[in-house]
């Protein structure tokens, strides 16, 4: 009975991870991945991740970030939405080095970790305080973004910054005040939007698999 028990949760596991993994290659490698509001552009690439780090644990979460970077560096490898900055995500282009590929991947396999870390941290010091439970949700999917945002930017600043600088056209003395605008719009913009999806997907979907 254990043996079956044991069986049913590794498919249930595989199936969910599978679907996550589907839903991250397409916001990856469609235009389904990007949100327009307003001026700022929201990626959607650290929602799967977010959500696999949440119902799954943090090893899927982990594993799922590791795709996304994956998914990232063939998307800038191949088909670069912006060719003159693809250098410090792929060492393919001339400019990019072993800096690029930590850029693409480190940042994005900590989403998974730091979120799950989060959710297991805040699940542990709250989880007499049932009223709070939006708190733990929301702010291990802020958190998970927020990591994302400023280690690919701080990445791009300290390993890149004068190169980057020059193939936007601007002065390296204004580098560090263009990532913090963007730091304040797009990833303030996607932080929220990965705490608003990890409660309100992540915290129903593990009461419905707590019945299964």
């Amino acid at each position: 009975m254990s043996t079956q028990k044991s069986n049913r949760e590794r498919t249930l596991f595989l199936t969910q991870f599978s679907m996550l993994l589907a839903i991250e290659a397409i916001v990856c490698f469609t235009p389904l991945g990007s949100i327009p509001i307003g001026p700022i552009v929201a990626t959607l690439g650290a929602i799967p991740v977010i959500v696999a780090a949440i119902v799954l644990g943090t090893g899927a979460g982990t594993a799922m970030g590791f795709f996304f970077g994956l998914f990232s560096f063939i998307v800038w490898t191949f088909m670069p939405p912006n060719p003159v900055i693809a250098f410090v995500f792929t060492p393919a282009y001339i400019g990019g080095n072993f800096w690029s590929l930590v850029i693409c991947f480190v940042p994005r396999i900590l989403v998974g970790l730091v979120t799950g870390a989060c959710f297991s941290l805040f699940s542990r010091l709250f989880n007499k305080h049932r009223g709070l439970s939006v708190l733990v949700y929301s702010l291990s999917g802020i958190l998970g973004s927020l990591i994302n945002t400023f280690l690919v930017l701080g990445g791009i600043f300290v390993f890149f910054g004068r190169a980057y600088a020059g193939a936007i056209g601007k002065t390296y003395e204004l580098l560090l005040g263009l990532i913090g605008v963007t730091v304040l719009t797009n990833g303030l913009m996607e932080a929220a939007l990965g705490g608003v999806v990890a409660y309100a997907v992540c915290f129903p979907l593990r009461k419905f698999l707590k019945r299964i």
